[in-house]
């Protein structure tokens, strides 16, 4: 089979698309043949080891798992020993935030955790593409518990973990004001945005208005610059650390003092994502946003598209038949 390989961290110029060997399936795990993947910015922060504290994860001097990839729609192959839940055949997605090894024609998982059956009425690609922003931005929205009528900004709401909050915030009632580019506003109403604002030509920050959350899903502004817009006991939540990692002190600080604080909480539960996001689906409640796809072997470029910080939503990997050899 064919898979993508970074014997190194570094850029996308470090990955190769290699032979490697076939995976045979353990007892208690299924052999997925992988249709589609995204490259995402997890999968970005595992390549480039960027913060360094992914290397605590991944593998301090290397990676320990070369083969990128930590989401995926696919069909299972086989059945090892013991698992009785699934069967060759079931269409399924899955997403593991430490790595998967997804960017390969075939992968092998535990059938006990981080993947579920896939909607059938949702396509491989759609699928894919609907985990690891959504777990994000539901990672966040859970921790607050969003209630309808609650005022929200989303800034940086035309990515995959921003559009993943903003449906998440239009479908637990919230009023919601968006944040994005101009090519991509008629999206973001379409969404369900009330309020749309155009980035390249307004600074957020300088409004006069008052928000009872401010998902900062891009991490490009700050609890200092957000604090003005929050209501009393409004929140802040970043899904990057910040300037010396000043969203994890400030997440333990400012609950003791001031009436405004922020929250940086740990993504984990992913099975519970995984539920939701294919509850929503079903019921036509989320829509996963794609940019661009790729096939296996243009890789690196899809990396360097998602490096730029420009991407729509997510780009897709496709893993087709010509994409054999």
């Amino acid at each position: 089979m064919r898979a993508a390989i970074h014997k190194k961290y570094g850029g996308p110029e470090v990955l190769q698309v290699e032979k490697v060997p076939m995976l045979i399936p353990k007892e208690g795990e299924v052999l997925v043949k992988v249709k589609a993947t995204t490259v995402n910015r997890t999968d970005c922060a595992l390549l480039t080891a960027k913060p360094f504290i992914m290397r605590f994860i991944t593998g301090l001097f290397k990676p320990r798992n070369p083969i990128s990839g930590t989401d995926f729609a696919g069909i299972i192959a086989e059945v090892g020993a013991g698992v009785k839940n699934y069967k060759a055949g079931d269409e399924v997605f899955g997403f593991n935030d430490e790595g998967l090894s997804t960017h390969a024609e075939y992968l092998v998982i535990s059938s006990e955790k981080n993947f579920l059956k896939k909607p059938a009425a949702i396509t491989f690609e759609q699928a894919a593409a609907s985990i690891e922003g959504f777990h994000y931005a539901y990672t966040g929205i859970n921790e607050i518990k969003l209630k309808k009528g609650d005022k929200v900004l989303v800034n940086g709401a035309t990515g995959a973990i921003g559009s993943a909050t903003l449906q998440l915030s239009v479908h637990f009632g919230a009023i919601v004001t968006a944040v994005g580019n101009t090519k991509n506003l008629d999206m973001l109403k379409s969404l369900g945005a009330t309020t749309v604002i155009d980035y390249t030509k307004e600074d957020f920050t300088k409004r006069k208005a008052e928000y009872d959350y401010i998902f900062d899903t891009v991490g490009k502004s700050s609890f200092g610059k957000c604090k003005p817009l929050l209501k009393q006991g409004g929140i802040y939540n970043s899904s990057e650390l910040g300037w010396m990692a000043q969203n994890i002190f400030f997440a333990l600080v400012t609950p003791l003092f001031g009436k405004k604080k922020v929250i940086f909480p740990i993504p984990k539960k992913i099975e519970e994502s995984l539920a939701v996001v294919k509850r929503l689906m079903e019921e036509g409640r989320f829509k996963p946003i794609i940019d661009r796809t790729y096939p296996l072997t243009k890789i690196s470029e899809a990396y360097k598209y998602v490096l730029t910080g420009e991407k729509t939503g997510n780009v897709v990997l496709l893993l087709e038949e010509k994409n054999k050899a």
